[in-house]
Protein backbone atom coordinates (compact mmCIF):
# COMPACT_ATOMS: atom_id res chain seq x y z
CA UNK A 1 0.00 0.00 0.00
CA UNK A 2 1.33 3.10 -1.10
CA UNK A 3 2.01 5.79 2.53
CA UNK A 4 -0.09 8.89 2.82
CA UNK A 5 3.12 10.95 1.55
CA UNK A 6 3.04 9.28 -1.73
CA UNK A 7 -0.14 9.48 -1.85
CA UNK A 8 -0.14 13.15 -1.98
CA UNK A 9 2.96 13.06 -4.29
CA UNK A 10 0.21 11.26 -6.56
CA UNK A 11 -2.82 13.79 -6.38
CA UNK A 12 0.07 16.36 -6.94
CA UNK A 13 0.01 15.32 -10.98
CA UNK A 14 -3.40 15.57 -12.11
CA UNK A 15 -1.73 18.52 -14.64
CA UNK A 16 0.81 16.18 -16.23
CA UNK A 17 -1.90 13.66 -16.58
CA UNK A 18 -4.43 15.56 -18.24
CA UNK A 19 -2.08 15.39 -21.23
CA UNK A 20 -1.87 12.08 -22.05
CA UNK A 21 1.78 11.74 -21.15
CA UNK A 22 3.41 10.53 -18.03
CA UNK A 23 4.66 13.44 -15.21
CA UNK A 24 8.41 13.80 -16.27
CA UNK A 25 9.78 12.33 -13.19
CA UNK A 26 7.92 9.55 -13.66
CA UNK A 27 9.44 8.61 -17.08
CA UNK A 28 12.75 8.92 -14.87
CA UNK A 29 11.88 5.91 -12.83
CA UNK A 30 10.20 7.52 -9.70
CA UNK A 31 8.55 5.09 -7.17
CA UNK A 32 5.76 4.97 -5.02
CA UNK A 33 6.97 4.36 -1.60
CA UNK A 34 5.70 1.09 -0.03
CA UNK A 35 5.43 0.18 3.29
CA UNK A 36 7.94 -2.35 4.31
CA UNK A 37 6.70 -5.75 4.03
CA UNK A 38 9.01 -8.20 5.62
CA UNK A 39 8.88 -11.94 5.61
CA UNK A 40 7.65 -13.34 8.78
CA UNK A 41 8.13 -17.35 8.66
CA UNK A 42 10.07 -18.72 11.74
CA UNK A 43 13.78 -19.94 9.64
CA UNK A 44 14.23 -21.84 13.01
CA UNK A 45 17.46 -21.67 13.05
CA UNK A 46 19.91 -22.83 15.63
CA UNK A 47 22.85 -20.83 17.51
CA UNK A 48 25.23 -24.06 16.65
CA UNK A 49 25.16 -26.52 13.55
CA UNK A 50 27.67 -29.48 13.59
CA UNK A 51 28.62 -31.83 10.66
CA UNK A 52 26.38 -34.64 9.76
CA UNK A 53 27.71 -37.74 9.62
CA UNK A 54 26.50 -41.24 9.46
CA UNK A 55 23.35 -39.70 9.89
CA UNK A 56 23.72 -37.81 13.06
CA UNK A 57 24.98 -34.67 13.79
CA UNK A 58 28.51 -34.55 14.70
CA UNK A 59 30.60 -31.74 16.87
CA UNK A 60 34.21 -31.52 15.02
CA UNK A 61 37.32 -33.25 17.12
CA UNK A 62 39.17 -29.91 17.50
CA UNK A 63 36.23 -28.25 18.91
CA UNK A 64 36.27 -25.25 15.93
CA UNK A 65 33.60 -23.14 14.85
CA UNK A 66 33.21 -20.45 12.84
CA UNK A 67 30.65 -17.80 12.32
CA UNK A 68 28.52 -17.59 9.27
CA UNK A 69 27.51 -13.95 8.87
CA UNK A 70 23.98 -12.45 7.30
CA UNK A 71 25.43 -9.99 4.73
CA UNK A 72 22.03 -7.83 5.25
CA UNK A 73 23.18 -6.59 9.14
CA UNK A 74 26.82 -8.51 9.38
CA UNK A 75 25.29 -10.19 12.35
CA UNK A 76 26.26 -13.88 13.40
CA UNK A 77 23.36 -15.76 12.59
CA UNK A 78 24.93 -19.09 13.78
CA UNK A 79 27.97 -20.82 14.36
CA UNK A 80 28.84 -23.59 12.18
CA UNK A 81 31.35 -26.68 12.99
CA UNK A 82 34.61 -26.60 11.20
CA UNK A 83 35.57 -30.29 10.05
CA UNK A 84 38.87 -31.57 9.72
CA UNK A 85 40.64 -34.47 7.93
CA UNK A 86 39.42 -37.23 10.76
CA UNK A 87 35.48 -35.67 9.71
CA UNK A 88 35.93 -35.58 6.24
CA UNK A 89 37.79 -39.97 6.46
CA UNK A 90 34.51 -40.66 8.64
CA UNK A 91 32.51 -39.03 6.41
CA UNK A 92 33.92 -40.92 3.32
CA UNK A 93 34.05 -44.67 5.19
CA UNK A 94 30.07 -43.82 6.01
CA UNK A 95 29.24 -43.23 2.90
CA UNK A 96 31.07 -46.45 1.39
CA UNK A 97 29.70 -48.49 3.73
CA UNK A 98 26.24 -47.57 3.38
CA UNK A 99 26.84 -47.68 -0.74
CA UNK A 100 28.14 -51.51 -0.01
CA UNK A 101 25.58 -52.79 2.50
CA UNK A 102 22.32 -50.80 1.65
CA UNK A 103 21.91 -48.22 -1.28
CA UNK A 104 23.80 -49.81 -4.00
CA UNK A 105 21.85 -52.91 -3.75
CA UNK A 106 18.85 -51.60 -2.82
CA UNK A 107 16.43 -51.61 -5.65
CA UNK A 108 15.24 -48.01 -7.36
CA UNK A 109 11.33 -48.05 -7.20
CA UNK A 110 12.32 -48.26 -3.00
CA UNK A 111 15.01 -45.23 -3.47
CA UNK A 112 12.60 -43.15 -5.46
CA UNK A 113 10.24 -43.46 -2.11
CA UNK A 114 13.51 -41.89 -0.62
CA UNK A 115 14.03 -39.10 -2.98
CA UNK A 116 10.02 -38.21 -2.93
CA UNK A 117 9.57 -38.15 0.59
CA UNK A 118 12.86 -35.90 0.83
CA UNK A 119 10.65 -33.65 -1.94
CA UNK A 120 7.55 -33.32 -0.39
CA UNK A 121 9.51 -32.34 3.07
CA UNK A 122 10.93 -29.66 1.92
CA UNK A 123 7.88 -28.54 0.16
CA UNK A 124 6.57 -28.40 3.72
CA UNK A 125 9.30 -26.25 4.75
CA UNK A 126 9.10 -24.23 1.95
CA UNK A 127 8.77 -20.91 3.30
CA UNK A 128 11.03 -21.89 6.44
CA UNK A 129 14.05 -22.52 4.47
CA UNK A 130 13.43 -19.81 1.89
CA UNK A 131 14.03 -17.15 4.96
CA UNK A 132 16.47 -19.10 5.86
CA UNK A 133 18.50 -18.92 2.79
CA UNK A 134 17.83 -15.44 2.37
CA UNK A 135 19.10 -14.04 5.77
CA UNK A 136 22.41 -16.69 4.86
CA UNK A 137 22.90 -15.67 1.53
CA UNK A 138 21.63 -11.90 1.47
CA UNK A 139 19.16 -12.77 -1.68
CA UNK A 140 15.51 -11.08 -2.07
CA UNK A 141 12.96 -13.43 -0.65
CA UNK A 142 11.17 -13.83 -3.37
CA UNK A 143 14.06 -15.33 -5.18
CA UNK A 144 14.52 -17.84 -2.77
CA UNK A 145 10.53 -18.38 -1.98
CA UNK A 146 9.79 -18.45 -5.84
CA UNK A 147 12.79 -19.94 -7.42
CA UNK A 148 15.44 -21.78 -5.29
CA UNK A 149 13.34 -23.60 -2.95
CA UNK A 150 10.53 -24.78 -5.40
CA UNK A 151 13.19 -25.26 -8.25
CA UNK A 152 15.17 -27.79 -5.24
CA UNK A 153 12.34 -29.62 -4.58
CA UNK A 154 11.17 -30.19 -8.27
CA UNK A 155 15.03 -31.70 -8.81
CA UNK A 156 14.09 -34.18 -5.85
CA UNK A 157 11.05 -35.11 -7.20
CA UNK A 158 11.95 -35.61 -11.24
CA UNK A 159 14.90 -37.74 -10.46
CA UNK A 160 12.68 -39.56 -8.21
CA UNK A 161 11.08 -40.30 -11.58
CA UNK A 162 14.27 -42.16 -12.85
CA UNK A 163 15.26 -43.73 -9.97
CA UNK A 164 13.15 -46.81 -10.93
CA UNK A 165 13.78 -46.35 -15.20
CA UNK A 166 17.47 -46.80 -15.04
CA UNK A 167 17.46 -48.72 -17.48
CA UNK A 168 15.94 -46.48 -19.82
CA UNK A 169 18.82 -43.59 -19.22
CA UNK A 170 21.38 -45.22 -21.88
CA UNK A 171 19.29 -47.68 -23.99
CA UNK A 172 21.27 -51.28 -25.41
CA UNK A 173 23.48 -50.68 -21.95
CA UNK A 174 23.58 -51.49 -18.39
CA UNK A 175 24.21 -48.74 -16.58
CA UNK A 176 25.73 -49.07 -12.74
CA UNK A 177 26.59 -46.66 -9.89
CA UNK A 178 30.36 -45.17 -9.34
CA UNK A 179 30.14 -45.77 -5.53
CA UNK A 180 31.00 -42.74 -3.52
CA UNK A 181 30.87 -38.68 -4.94
CA UNK A 182 32.22 -36.18 -3.25
CA UNK A 183 30.43 -32.91 -4.12
CA UNK A 184 31.48 -28.77 -3.59
CA UNK A 185 29.06 -26.68 -4.32
CA UNK A 186 29.18 -22.63 -4.52
CA UNK A 187 27.60 -19.67 -1.92
CA UNK A 188 25.05 -18.61 -4.68
CA UNK A 189 22.67 -20.97 -4.34
CA UNK A 190 23.57 -23.20 -1.92
CA UNK A 191 20.34 -25.26 -1.64
CA UNK A 192 19.54 -25.63 -5.37
CA UNK A 193 22.94 -26.28 -6.10
CA UNK A 194 22.95 -29.20 -3.44
CA UNK A 195 19.43 -30.59 -5.13
CA UNK A 196 21.08 -30.58 -8.36
CA UNK A 197 24.04 -32.77 -7.36
CA UNK A 198 22.52 -34.90 -4.38
CA UNK A 199 19.45 -36.02 -6.25
CA UNK A 200 20.73 -37.81 -9.50
CA UNK A 201 23.95 -39.20 -7.31
CA UNK A 202 21.35 -40.87 -5.40
CA UNK A 203 18.47 -41.39 -7.73
CA UNK A 204 21.23 -43.51 -9.51
CA UNK A 205 22.34 -45.64 -6.80
CA UNK A 206 25.38 -43.42 -5.08
CA UNK A 207 26.10 -42.52 -1.84
CA UNK A 208 27.50 -38.45 -0.89
CA UNK A 209 29.88 -36.43 0.81
CA UNK A 210 29.42 -33.27 0.37
CA UNK A 211 30.54 -29.56 1.36
CA UNK A 212 28.83 -26.86 0.94
CA UNK A 213 30.32 -22.83 0.74
CA UNK A 214 31.51 -21.86 4.34
CA UNK A 215 29.69 -18.10 3.49
CA UNK A 216 26.12 -20.40 3.26
CA UNK A 217 25.95 -23.66 5.00
CA UNK A 218 22.67 -23.16 6.87
CA UNK A 219 20.26 -24.70 4.37
CA UNK A 220 22.74 -27.45 3.76
CA UNK A 221 22.35 -28.12 7.32
CA UNK A 222 19.00 -27.68 7.60
CA UNK A 223 18.42 -30.42 4.58
CA UNK A 224 20.48 -32.91 7.01
CA UNK A 225 17.09 -32.42 9.37
CA UNK A 226 14.97 -33.23 6.59
CA UNK A 227 17.13 -36.24 5.67
CA UNK A 228 16.60 -37.95 9.14
CA UNK A 229 12.79 -36.59 8.86
CA UNK A 230 12.81 -39.22 6.04
CA UNK A 231 14.71 -41.66 7.48
CA UNK A 232 17.20 -41.69 5.19
CA UNK A 233 19.85 -44.72 5.84
CA UNK A 234 22.91 -43.10 7.76
CA UNK A 235 25.49 -42.64 5.70
CA UNK A 236 23.85 -41.93 2.44
CA UNK A 237 24.30 -38.58 2.44
CA UNK A 238 26.94 -37.06 4.74
CA UNK A 239 27.99 -32.95 4.99
CA UNK A 240 31.03 -31.58 6.53
CA UNK A 241 31.48 -28.08 6.40
CA UNK A 242 34.73 -25.61 6.43
CA UNK A 243 36.67 -23.54 3.71
CA UNK A 244 38.94 -24.62 1.47
CA UNK A 245 40.96 -26.74 3.10
CA UNK A 246 38.31 -29.48 3.89
CA UNK A 247 37.16 -29.45 0.22
CA UNK A 248 40.96 -30.39 -0.73
CA UNK A 249 40.43 -32.98 1.90
CA UNK A 250 37.63 -34.34 -0.15
CA UNK A 251 38.01 -34.30 -3.04
CA UNK A 252 41.67 -35.91 -2.44
CA UNK A 253 40.31 -38.54 -0.35
CA UNK A 254 40.82 -41.91 -1.82
CA UNK A 255 37.61 -43.44 -1.44
CA UNK A 256 35.06 -41.31 -3.48
CA UNK A 257 34.93 -42.54 -6.94
CA UNK A 258 33.60 -39.35 -8.86
CA UNK A 259 34.59 -35.99 -7.62
CA UNK A 260 31.71 -32.99 -8.62
CA UNK A 261 31.89 -29.35 -8.74
CA UNK A 262 30.72 -25.90 -8.55
CA UNK A 263 32.92 -23.18 -8.40
CA UNK A 264 35.12 -20.73 -9.61
CA UNK A 265 37.27 -21.54 -13.17
CA UNK A 266 40.37 -21.04 -10.86
CA UNK A 267 39.46 -23.89 -7.88
CA UNK A 268 38.60 -26.12 -10.69
CA UNK A 269 41.72 -26.13 -12.72
CA UNK A 270 43.49 -26.55 -9.24
CA UNK A 271 41.21 -30.06 -8.88
CA UNK A 272 41.84 -30.71 -11.83
CA UNK A 273 45.57 -30.88 -11.70
CA UNK A 274 45.36 -32.66 -8.22
CA UNK A 275 43.40 -35.81 -9.79
CA UNK A 276 45.01 -35.53 -13.35
CA UNK A 277 46.32 -39.40 -13.91
CA UNK A 278 43.34 -40.78 -10.99
CA UNK A 279 41.13 -43.24 -11.82
CA UNK A 280 38.46 -40.45 -10.39
CA UNK A 281 35.68 -39.09 -12.75
CA UNK A 282 34.87 -35.76 -12.53
CA UNK A 283 32.38 -33.08 -13.65
CA UNK A 284 32.79 -29.35 -13.29
CA UNK A 285 30.18 -26.34 -13.81
CA UNK A 286 32.63 -23.27 -14.10
CA UNK A 287 32.91 -19.61 -13.98
CA UNK A 288 31.08 -17.76 -16.94
CA UNK A 289 30.66 -14.15 -19.17
CA UNK A 290 27.09 -14.70 -20.78
CA UNK A 291 26.25 -12.88 -23.65
CA UNK A 292 22.97 -11.44 -23.79
CA UNK A 293 22.18 -10.55 -27.74
CA UNK A 294 19.83 -8.24 -28.74
CA UNK A 295 19.23 -7.52 -32.75
CA UNK A 296 17.29 -4.80 -34.37
CA UNK A 297 13.97 -6.96 -34.88
CA UNK A 298 13.73 -7.96 -31.32
CA UNK A 299 10.91 -7.01 -28.80
CA UNK A 300 12.49 -4.31 -26.85
CA UNK A 301 10.86 -3.86 -23.79
CA UNK A 302 10.43 -7.93 -23.58
CA UNK A 303 14.41 -8.27 -23.73
CA UNK A 304 14.81 -4.90 -21.31
CA UNK A 305 13.07 -7.40 -18.88
CA UNK A 306 14.81 -10.31 -20.06
CA UNK A 307 18.44 -8.36 -19.03
CA UNK A 308 16.95 -6.96 -15.69
CA UNK A 309 16.13 -10.42 -14.50
CA UNK A 310 19.17 -12.08 -15.93
CA UNK A 311 21.58 -9.78 -14.24
CA UNK A 312 19.87 -7.81 -11.44
CA UNK A 313 17.03 -9.50 -9.83
CA UNK A 314 20.10 -12.57 -9.07
CA UNK A 315 22.25 -9.95 -7.97
CA UNK A 316 24.44 -11.28 -10.56
CA UNK A 317 24.94 -13.97 -8.72
CA UNK A 318 25.22 -17.10 -10.83
CA UNK A 319 27.63 -17.96 -13.31
CA UNK A 320 25.15 -17.81 -16.40
CA UNK A 321 24.37 -13.94 -15.67
CA UNK A 322 23.96 -12.53 -18.63
CA UNK A 323 26.48 -9.63 -17.59
CA UNK A 324 27.55 -8.69 -21.46
CA UNK A 325 24.43 -6.85 -23.40
CA UNK A 326 25.30 -7.43 -27.26
CA UNK A 327 23.08 -4.94 -28.90
CA UNK A 328 22.59 -4.18 -32.30
CA UNK A 329 23.91 -0.58 -33.12
CA UNK A 330 20.11 0.71 -34.58
CA UNK A 331 18.67 0.27 -31.18
CA UNK A 332 21.58 0.75 -28.98
CA UNK A 333 20.29 4.42 -27.73
CA UNK A 334 16.68 3.07 -27.10
CA UNK A 335 17.78 -0.09 -25.39
CA UNK A 336 20.03 1.83 -23.21
CA UNK A 337 17.43 4.22 -22.39
CA UNK A 338 14.83 1.79 -21.54
CA UNK A 339 17.63 -0.11 -19.41
CA UNK A 340 18.15 3.09 -17.38
CA UNK A 341 14.62 4.21 -16.91
CA UNK A 342 13.81 0.58 -15.50
CA UNK A 343 16.98 -0.01 -13.07
CA UNK A 344 15.67 3.87 -11.97
CA UNK A 345 13.09 1.74 -10.71
CA UNK A 346 14.64 -1.39 -8.35
CA UNK A 347 14.34 -1.26 -4.90
CA UNK A 348 17.65 -1.93 -3.28
CA UNK A 349 17.49 -3.08 0.59
CA UNK A 350 16.21 -5.48 2.93
CA UNK A 351 16.38 -9.15 1.79
CA UNK A 352 13.43 -10.21 3.46
CA UNK A 353 11.67 -7.25 2.42
CA UNK A 354 8.97 -8.81 -0.16
CA UNK A 355 9.33 -5.62 -2.48
CA UNK A 356 12.72 -5.91 -2.44
CA UNK A 357 14.50 -6.73 -5.86
CA UNK A 358 17.84 -6.43 -4.95
CA UNK A 359 19.19 -7.98 -1.55
CA UNK A 360 22.79 -8.44 -0.45
CA UNK A 361 26.22 -8.92 -1.82
CA UNK A 362 27.25 -12.13 -0.14
CA UNK A 363 29.85 -11.42 1.98
CA UNK A 364 32.62 -8.50 2.08
CA UNK A 365 35.09 -10.28 0.04
CA UNK A 366 32.93 -10.44 -2.87
CA UNK A 367 31.76 -7.02 -1.86
CA UNK A 368 35.22 -5.39 -2.62
CA UNK A 369 35.66 -7.47 -5.94
CA UNK A 370 32.53 -6.04 -7.58
CA UNK A 371 33.85 -2.46 -6.19
CA UNK A 372 37.40 -3.04 -7.60
CA UNK A 373 36.62 -4.07 -11.04
CA UNK A 374 33.82 -1.33 -11.52
CA UNK A 375 36.77 0.68 -10.44
CA UNK A 376 38.37 -0.80 -13.57
CA UNK A 377 36.26 0.02 -15.86
CA UNK A 378 35.72 3.74 -15.18
CA UNK A 379 39.67 3.52 -15.38
CA UNK A 380 39.12 2.17 -18.74
CA UNK A 381 37.25 4.68 -19.90
CA UNK A 382 33.29 3.12 -20.02
CA UNK A 383 30.46 5.29 -18.95
CA UNK A 384 29.09 4.63 -15.73
CA UNK A 385 25.25 4.76 -14.53
CA UNK A 386 24.17 3.74 -11.27
CA UNK A 387 20.73 3.88 -9.87
CA UNK A 388 20.61 6.60 -7.17
CA UNK A 389 18.76 4.70 -4.79
CA UNK A 390 19.73 4.98 -1.09
CA UNK A 391 21.78 1.83 0.16
CA UNK A 392 20.96 0.46 3.86
CA UNK A 393 23.58 1.76 6.25
CA UNK A 394 24.45 -1.68 7.34
CA UNK A 395 25.27 -4.49 5.09
CA UNK A 396 26.74 -5.69 2.02
CA UNK A 397 25.20 -3.83 -0.98
CA UNK A 398 25.99 -2.04 -4.16
CA UNK A 399 24.03 -0.76 -6.72
CA UNK A 400 22.65 -1.69 -9.94
CA UNK A 401 25.34 -0.44 -12.31
CA UNK A 402 25.36 -0.29 -16.06
CA UNK A 403 29.07 0.38 -18.04
CA UNK A 404 28.32 1.57 -21.40
CA UNK A 405 30.59 2.35 -24.42
CA UNK A 406 32.66 -0.84 -23.22
CA UNK A 407 35.09 -3.11 -25.77
CA UNK A 408 36.56 -6.61 -25.44
CA UNK A 409 39.44 -5.37 -24.18
CA UNK A 410 38.41 -3.91 -20.71
CA UNK A 411 38.16 -6.29 -17.44
CA UNK A 412 34.73 -5.46 -16.98
CA UNK A 413 34.04 -7.36 -20.60
CA UNK A 414 36.59 -10.07 -19.88
CA UNK A 415 36.51 -11.02 -15.84
CA UNK A 416 33.85 -12.50 -13.70
CA UNK A 417 32.12 -10.37 -11.66
CA UNK A 418 29.31 -11.70 -9.63
CA UNK A 419 27.50 -8.68 -9.52
CA UNK A 420 24.53 -6.52 -10.41
CA UNK A 421 27.16 -4.96 -13.24
CA UNK A 422 26.60 -5.21 -16.69
CA UNK A 423 28.68 -4.27 -19.63
CA UNK A 424 27.11 -3.10 -23.15
CA UNK A 425 29.00 -3.90 -26.37
CA UNK A 426 26.80 -2.94 -29.68
CA UNK A 427 27.56 -5.13 -33.19
CA UNK A 428 26.75 -4.65 -36.47
CA UNK A 429 26.02 -7.91 -38.23
CA UNK A 430 25.18 -11.57 -37.02
CA UNK A 431 28.85 -12.64 -37.49
CA UNK A 432 29.95 -9.38 -35.54
CA UNK A 433 27.34 -10.46 -32.91
CA UNK A 434 28.90 -14.07 -32.49
CA UNK A 435 32.72 -13.30 -32.40
CA UNK A 436 32.30 -10.79 -29.81
CA UNK A 437 29.67 -13.44 -27.48
CA UNK A 438 32.52 -16.46 -28.24
CA UNK A 439 35.70 -14.12 -27.52
CA UNK A 440 35.78 -15.25 -24.02
CA UNK A 441 37.71 -18.62 -22.31
CA UNK A 442 34.14 -18.93 -21.00
CA UNK A 443 30.92 -20.67 -22.42
CA UNK A 444 28.41 -21.42 -19.78
CA UNK A 445 25.43 -19.80 -21.33
CA UNK A 446 24.11 -17.25 -23.81
CA UNK A 447 20.56 -15.48 -24.90
CA UNK A 448 19.35 -14.13 -28.07
CA UNK A 449 16.65 -11.92 -28.92
CA UNK A 450 15.09 -11.41 -32.31
CA UNK A 451 11.56 -12.03 -33.81
CA UNK A 452 13.57 -14.41 -36.47
CA UNK A 453 12.90 -17.89 -35.33
CA UNK A 454 15.56 -18.79 -38.45
CA UNK A 455 18.02 -16.33 -36.70
CA UNK A 456 17.78 -18.06 -33.55
CA UNK A 457 18.51 -21.72 -34.72
CA UNK A 458 21.71 -20.18 -36.41
CA UNK A 459 22.39 -18.23 -33.55
CA UNK A 460 22.41 -21.38 -31.17
CA UNK A 461 24.34 -23.78 -33.77
CA UNK A 462 27.07 -20.42 -33.83
CA UNK A 463 27.39 -19.93 -30.23
CA UNK A 464 29.99 -21.63 -28.16
CA UNK A 465 28.26 -21.97 -24.44
CA UNK A 466 26.52 -25.23 -23.41
CA UNK A 467 22.45 -23.43 -22.90
CA UNK A 468 21.50 -20.73 -25.52
CA UNK A 469 17.31 -19.21 -24.09
CA UNK A 470 15.50 -17.44 -26.92
CA UNK A 471 13.36 -14.39 -26.37
CA UNK A 472 14.09 -15.07 -22.21
CA UNK A 473 16.54 -15.33 -20.22
CA UNK A 474 17.64 -17.81 -16.74
CA UNK A 475 14.90 -20.14 -17.33
CA UNK A 476 15.66 -23.45 -15.52
CA UNK A 477 13.80 -27.10 -15.75
CA UNK A 478 15.14 -30.70 -13.89
CA UNK A 479 14.71 -32.36 -17.51
CA UNK A 480 16.74 -29.81 -19.69
CA UNK A 481 20.61 -30.40 -18.65
CA UNK A 482 22.86 -27.80 -18.16
CA UNK A 483 26.31 -26.75 -18.19
CA UNK A 484 29.63 -25.54 -20.19
CA UNK A 485 32.21 -25.16 -22.70
CA UNK A 486 35.64 -24.04 -22.71
CA UNK A 487 36.85 -22.94 -19.30
CA UNK A 488 33.32 -22.94 -18.05
CA UNK A 489 33.68 -27.05 -17.47
CA UNK A 490 32.44 -30.08 -18.91
CA UNK A 491 29.43 -32.70 -18.06
CA UNK A 492 25.75 -31.71 -17.61
CA UNK A 493 23.74 -31.19 -14.66
CA UNK A 494 19.88 -32.34 -14.84
CA UNK A 495 17.99 -34.22 -17.00
CA UNK A 496 19.13 -37.57 -19.08
CA UNK A 497 22.32 -36.27 -19.25
CA UNK A 498 22.98 -35.53 -16.04
CA UNK A 499 22.47 -38.99 -14.44
CA UNK A 500 24.68 -40.48 -17.33
CA UNK A 501 27.64 -38.75 -15.25
CA UNK A 502 26.51 -40.51 -11.85
CA UNK A 503 27.05 -44.34 -13.23
CA UNK A 504 29.30 -46.44 -14.82
CA UNK A 505 28.02 -48.14 -18.38
CA UNK A 506 28.58 -51.28 -19.45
Amino acid sequence: MPTSSAAAKKASRPAARATGRPAPELIFGDLWEFDPAPETADPKLKPRYDLFINGKFVAPKSGKYFDSINPATERKLAEIALAGPAEVDAACKAAKTAFEKVWGPMPGRERAKYLFRIARLLQDRAREFAVAETLDGGKPIKESRDFDVPMAAAHFFYHAGWADKLDYVAPGRRVAPLGVVAQVIPWNFPLLMLAWKIAPALAMGNTVVLKPAETTSITCLKLAEILQDADLPPGVVNFVTGAGEVGAALVNHPIPAKVAFTGSTEVGKVIMRALAGSDKKMTMELGGKAANIIFDDAPLDQAVEGIVNGIFFNQGHVCCAGSRLLVQESVADRVLAKLKTRIRTLRVGDPLDKNTDIGAINSREQLDKITTLVAAGVKEGAELFQSSCKLPAKGFYFRPTVFSGVSMSHRIAREEIFGPVLSILTFRTLEEAVEKANNTCYGLSAGVWTDKGSRILKMSTELKAGVVWANTYNKFDPVSPFGGYKESGFGREGGRQGLLDYCQLA
